[in-house]
This record gives C-alpha cells, sequence and structure tokens, in this order.
C-alpha cells in the first residue's frame, strides 16, 4: 500500500514540473514597415539659381522747372500713363512773352542802326577816293557799322534765348511711363532746378535687380559667353505665371563686404504685373544637366556620413547608400553617384528605417508622382 501511495506521488510531481516548465515559441517576424517610395528617373534637368531681386523702374525722371515761375496748371493727373513728349505741367508765360518781345524789338532797333551804318559807310567810300573826307572820317564810320552789325548778331542771341525760356514753361515727359504723386500744385512759384513737381517712372520694360555669391561667378561667365542667359520673376503674393526676361547686366567687381556680384534682369512686362519696389523671386537658367539621374529631394537624407538615401531592393528591404548630389531644383535632386535610374528610393518614413529593414510601399509612385 505504502508502495502504491509512493508511485502516485512522484507520478502527481512529474505532471505538476511539467505544467510549470515554460514552453519555447518560435521567435516572430518583426512586421514590414509602411514606407512610400519614388522610382529614380534619367532626364535633362536645367542648371538654374535661385534668388531674390528688387524690382526698379527701367528709367526715373525727376520732373523739374528750368525757370522761374508760377504753376498755372498741371496737365496730367496722379498714377497715370503719359507718353513720351506729352505736356505735363505749365508756367505762367505771360514774363517770357513780355521779355521775347522786348528782345524782338531791341533787334529791330539794332537791325535798322546797322543798316544805316552800313550804307553810310558805303557812301564815305567813294568820298574817301575822290579826297572830300578823311581816311580817320572813313574808318570811324565803318568801325561804327561793324559794330552794330555784331550788335545785331547778340540781339538776334537774346531772341532765341528768350524763346528757349518761354519753351520752359511747357514741361513734357523725356519718357513714355507712369507718373507718381505730384508734390507742387497750380499756383505754387518754383525756382529753376529746385523742387520736384512729379516723376515718371518708365515701367515697361522694366528691371529686377538681384546678388549672386561670388562662388557662382565663373559659372555664370561661362554661361553668359554662350549667349544670353534667360531670368524668370515670380511675385510671391501673384501665383500667376512668371515673367521672363534675360540677364542685361553683370556688375564690373563683386562687393567685397557681401562677398556678392550685382546682376540685372530685363523684362518687357508687358502685363505690368511687375512694379517698381516689389520683391521678386528669382529663377536664373545658366545650363541644362543631360541625361542626370533624379530623385525626389525628400528621398536625401543627412548623416553623419554625409548625404545618403533608402534605396528599395528586390527582396523589399531597405538598403542604405551614400550618394552625392547636385543642388536640387523644383522638388528634385540630381543624384550624380549612389543610384542609378530605375531604382526604387524612400521619400518617406526614413526614420523608422534601419539598413536590412523590410519595407512595404503604401503609395507607389514613378518619377515622384503617383501611379
Amino acid at each position: 500500500m505504502k508502495r502504491i501511495a509512493l508511485l502516485l506521488f512522484c507520478f502527481a510531481l512529474l505532471l505538476f514540473n511539467l505544467a510549470c516548465s515554460p514552453v519555447k515559441e518560435k521567435p516572430k517576424a518583426k512586421p514590414a514597415i509602411p514606407v512610400k517610395t519614388a522610382q529614380a528617373v534619367q532626364k535633362n534637368v536645367p542648371v538654374q539659381i535661385k534668388g531674390i531681386g528688387t524690382i526698379e523702374a527701367f528709367s526715373t525722371v525727376a520732373i523739374k522747372a528750368q525757370v522761374t515761375g508760377q504753376i498755372s496748371r498741371i496737365q496730367v493727373a496722379e498714377g497715370s500713363d503719359v507718353r513720351e513728349g506729352q505736356l505735363l505741367v505749365s508756367i505762367d508765360p505771360e514774363p517770357f512773352l513780355a521779355t521775347l518781345r522786348q528782345a524782338e524789338a531791341t533787334l529791330a532797333k539794332s537791325q535798322a542802326q546797322a543798316r544805316f551804318a552800313t550804307d553810310q559807310a558805303r557812301r564815305y567810300d567813294g568820298l574817301v577816293k575822290e579826297g572830300i573826307v578823311t581816311h580817320d572820317q572813313y574808318d570811324q564810320l565803318r568801325a561804327n557799322a561793324e559794330s552794330l552789325s555784331a550788335a545785331v548778331a547778340a540781339d538776334r542771341a537774346a531772341v532765341a534765348n528768350a524763346k528757349i525760356q518761354l519753351g520752359y514753361c511747357s514741361i513734357r515727359s523725356p519718357i513714355s511711363g507712369r507718373t507718381g504723386t505730384i508734390a507742387l500744385h497750380a499756383g505754387n512759384l518754383v525756382k529753376a532746378n529746385d523742387l520736384t513737381i512729379l516723376t515718371v517712372n518708365q515701367i515697361s520694360p522694366i528691371n529686377v535687380t538681384f546678388n549672386l555669391p561670388e562662388k557662382r561667378l565663373a559659372e555664370l561667365k561661362q554661361a553668359m559667353a554662350g549667349g544670353q542667359l534667360k531670368v524668370e520673376a515670380m511675385i510671391p503674393q501673384n501665383p500667376g505665371a512668371a515673367e521672363t526676361g534675360s540677364i542685361s547686366f553683370l556688375d564690373n567687381a563683386v562687393n567685397p563686404a557681401t562677398g556678392t556680384i550685382k546682376l540685372k534682369g530685363l523684362f518687357a512686362n508687358k502685363a505690368r504685373k511687375l512694379w517698381p519696389g516689389q520683391f521678386a523671386d528669382l529663377v536664373l537658367t545658366l545650363a541644362s544637366r543631360q541625361n542626370a539621374v533624379v530623385v525626389p529631394a525628400s528621398a536625401v537624407q543627412n548623416g553623419q556620413q554625409g548625404e545618403y538615401v533608402y534605396v528599395v531592393t528586390k527582396d523589399q528591404k531597405a538598403e542604405l547608400r551614400q550618394v552625392v548630389t547636385a543642388p536640387a531644383t523644383e522638388g528634385e535632386t540630381v543624384i550624380e553617384k549612389g543610384v542609378a535610374s530605375g531604382e526604387t528610393v524612400v521619400i518617406d518614413g526614413q526614420l523608422r528605417l534601419t539598413p536590412g529593414a523590410v519595407v512595404t510601399s503604401e503609395i507607389p509612385q514613378v518619377g515622384g508622382k503617383q501611379k
């Protein structure tokens, strides 16, 4: 009986040990990490430089009086378009008309005296040959005639000057453009070359001035040697189509204080989207990079070893690759080394990845666009 009890006890103990021993389970596979991908493509990519520029009038003229007088009338409104030669301001012409009449009367008097003196000298020329008058008398009359002829020439110049002064009473626009604020109105007394009455800006065509780093100067000069460079200007608050122009000016020296070189772009501005004083985003196209490998800019990450991308292999694993890139343009980056055309790169979700991790693409893309 004791023996049977001992056997039962041993059997119960064995069952207890089996129940308490841990069950070894097979390790579970890590789930695939969802990412977004794009395919590296090969295409021609423009080499561009981006910057910010200031829009300036092609030419600016400060309208001032050239004579002293009273403004009789302003012939244009503020902010109006004017043509070259159009009348802008009228100054009271009466004082200048009186001066002109006086000069003309003086000229007529001098002309009459000169004619009499010339005729008198001609008559005495025969008398001196006959010995009736002395040579001294004849020389005196001839000198008087010549003096009066010179006075006639001076009076003619005075008449011409009076006409010029009278012409200055009508101030005309030297350029076609748009008027600004009128500072002096009718009734104000103006002095010659003193205060600005109004300003005319030529806005079609128009200039955009900007600066580029001096490290791009050699590249810029090389591109300019090949022909005219295209530049595009966009107003941040006006999302419409960009204005296209060309580089018209490259400064003759680098600014040593800022390390930049000044340029100007010339734009036709027929639609008048560009306005003096505004800031514009500029894109200068230097050349075109042929058959470049391109990926979305978000695919390129920065690490301790430099720039890298995650490439998705055929077995859906993430492979980290160091890359050499060129400047990005329009949301895309040119890969000079490290990725071949047709390979798939990760563009979103890189922070969750490690080399060799299994991935799954949520939104397969090609060339940065959804299928």
